[in-house]
């Protein structure tokens, strides 16, 4: 059977390219697909009338595209689906053998993202209150009504959302979904070993009965990326350091880069830091540490070691498995010279003093870097540094990875920096207070909740509605 072909599309329309790419899966070689490139001066060309696909979405009620969603949930966990039209058509798993094969993921890891992405279908209706805080649908409808007693008026700031996302993990698509119900039309750039999910979900919206006009799919060079980020007027960005610096201070592209989330223990609740354990290991290593909201770093007033010792060995059970294995919780990498630049990365930092690989002295063996069935792994790893100051501390890398140090209570927040998700395990009403008050925190837990407990009526990174939209004051003369 030859490789499937991924073609391009062009709001709502397939499209195939004769300059195409070959993903290929890392373990034996073979060829998962073929895709078609879209070159930059398509991308302009074709945003240029990207307004048509709005009228489209608009022509719509909020209520009818959150119906149509809730079907598109059922389709995408459980339909045979074309890729975008015709042939060929694409079974769960099919999709979950490609992505596989190209990701690293194993197949129960897949899985629960797929859960996941099911639940953003099904619950759009929550997580578009939640966005809006409880805006009525129709004011979206027709950019003019009521909430709270108050006239409220809000109109699209954008054409269309941008979109040049990642290959590391499909969950994140969950984050520009909900556009789709904000009548928002996008334009994805998919990661190149990853054009599976958001095809997948593209083609489940218009199996639904989407207008296919709200969808434009470009995989694409970097130089492609850089026309969707030009064209579109609100853009999401998915990257590393260096993307964030690049567009910091853009109010028109929202960077999702490392999330460096973190758990921190208060004095009240460190002397019982071992009912806590379970939760920071899952915080670190569900799926298998590839999102930006798993737990990189630990920060206690005392006992940091121990701590660091007692997640050690949890995690260090945790081992390669076949990709199909029911109990695999840990991911190849797609790319071996990534791992083994992660893997250097890590034993360059352990030269400087005041740093301990703990999870090596458990398993007894400083190798980190392991293959398994010609698929490249590194192994979970825990870091004690006896400074937050080490260059170990707060680093983030797409595999399960934590830093766990030392520092005073009243100097958490000085040491932690920036955080997507804080898990603050406290009553303290004070600490409480000062972590509410902090500019630094993107999404805080309060208590013994897990980094990666998410509830979908709150805003995950950053809220979308008020990136795609603005509120304008409005009066209206009593008739």
């Amino acid at each position: 059977m030859p490789p499937i072909h991924i073609p391009i599309l062009r709001q709502g329309v397939v499209y195939k390219s004769l300059d195409t790419i070959e993903v290929v899966n890392p373990s034996d070689g073979n060829i998962a697909a073929i895709v078609s490139q879209a070159n930059s001066g398509l991308i302009r060309k074709d945003i240029n009338t990207i307004d048509d696909a709005g009228k489209a979405l608009r022509s719509y009620s909020c209520q009818a595209l959150l119906e149509i969603s809730k079907k598109a949930g059922e389709l995408f966990l459980n339909g045979t689906l074309p890729i975008f039209d015709g042939e060929p058509v694409q079974s769960p798993e099919d999709y979950m053998k490609s992505l596989a094969a190209t990701s690293g993921l194993p197949f129960v890891l897949i899985k629960r993202n797929m859960e996941k992405i099911y639940t953003v279908f099904m619950e759009m209706g929550s997580i578009i209150s939640g966005l809006t805080r409880g805006l009525p649908l129709e004011v979206i409808d027709s950019g003019v009504g009521v909430q709270s007693d108050i006239p409220v008026s809000y109109y699209p700031a954008a054409n269309a959302l941008g979109l040049v996302l990642p290959s590391n993990s499909p969950g994140v698509n969950s984050l520009w979904m909900p556009a789709f119900a904000l009548k928002v039309p996008v334009i994805i750039k998919p990661g190149r070993e990853e054009p599976w999910t958001p095809s997948r979900i593209i083609s489940a919206f218009i199996a639904a009965g989407a207008p296919r006009e709200a969808f434009s799919f470009y995989p694409a060079n970097h130089e492609g990326a850089s026309s969707v980020i030009d064209g579109a007027d609100r853009v999401l960005v998915f990257g590393g350091e260096d993307t964030v610096n690049q567009y910091s201070g853009d109010s028109t592209v929202s960077v999702h880069g490392p999330g460096w989330s973190k758990v921190v223990i208060g004095d009240d609740c460190v002397d019982n830091y071992k009912d806590y354990i379970d939760l920071i290991c899952e915080s670190v290593a569900i799926n298998s540490g590839r999102s930006c909201i798993n737990a990189s770093a630990v920060l206690s007033s005392k006992h940091g070691e121990a701590i660091a010792m007692a997640m050690a060995q949890k995690l260090a059970k945790i081992t390669p498995c076949d990709i199909d294995a029911p109990d695999a919780a840990l991911a190849s990498f797609a790319n071996a010279n990534m791992a083994a630049f992660i893997d250097q990365t890590i034993e360059v930092g352990l030269q400087a003093k005041g740093a301990r690989d703990l999870t090596a002295e458990i398993r007894g063996s400083s190798n980190r870097l392991i293959k398994l069935n010609n698929r490249t792994f590194v192994l979970p790893t825990v870091i004690w540094c006896d400074s937050p100051h080490h260059p170990l501390f707060n680093k983030e890398f797409l595999f399960p990875y934590v830093s766990v140090t030392e520092t005073k209570e009243s100097q958490f927040l000085d040491t932690m920096g920036s955080s997507l998700v804080v898990s603050l395990v406290s009553e303290n009403k004070s600490l409480i207070s000062d972590f509410v008050a902090s500019p630094v925190i993107d999404r805080l837990n309060i208590g013994a909740i897990p980094t990666n407990k998410v509830n979908w009526d709150q805003p995950h990174e950053g809220n979308l509605f008020e990136f795609l939209y603005k509120r304008r004051a409005i009066q209206r003369v009593a008739i």
